[in-house]
């Protein structure tokens, strides 16, 4: 059977749309900061909800903001981890280093969505 070819969105099918990706991007940034209170389930169930809506953003300021939150995803766990290890060694501080990362992380993002910008991606 042969894909059927959809019709062309007209603006208000494309504004509802991004108004709906929108709230999802928002959800994600609140399950980020849910991860401080709930011990990091949030953070993944955020980055499966991402993996999974990411082709439906391609191409829409609001990819920015998908690629933002899964790099913070992967660079956070990456993160705690070391910290993990470090912690038997005295290191502390990294994860001190991790949580005021996250936080800025999740600060920058829900700024940037809340003013409808993308995100600049060569931040930290």
């Amino acid at each position: 059977m042969a894909d059927s070819v959809t019709p062309v969105e007209n603006e208000s099918e494309k504004d509802e749309r991004l108004k709906t990706l929108r709230t999802v991007t928002a959800f994600v940034y609140l399950c980020q900061v849910l991860t401080f209170a709930l011990a990091g389930l949030p953070l993944l169930v955020g980055v499966v909800i991402n993996l999974v809506k990411r082709k439906e953003v391609q191409g829409t300021w609001l990819e920015s903001h998908f690629n933002w939150q899964i790099k913070t995803v992967w660079i956070a766990l990456s993160l705690f981890a070391i910290s993990g290890l470090m912690m038997f060694m005295g290191g502390g501080y990294v994860l001190i280093a991790a949580v005021l990362w996250l936080i800025y992380r999740i600060s920058v993002g829900w700024y940037a969505l809340h003013s409808n910008k993308p995100i600049d991606e060569n931040m930290l």
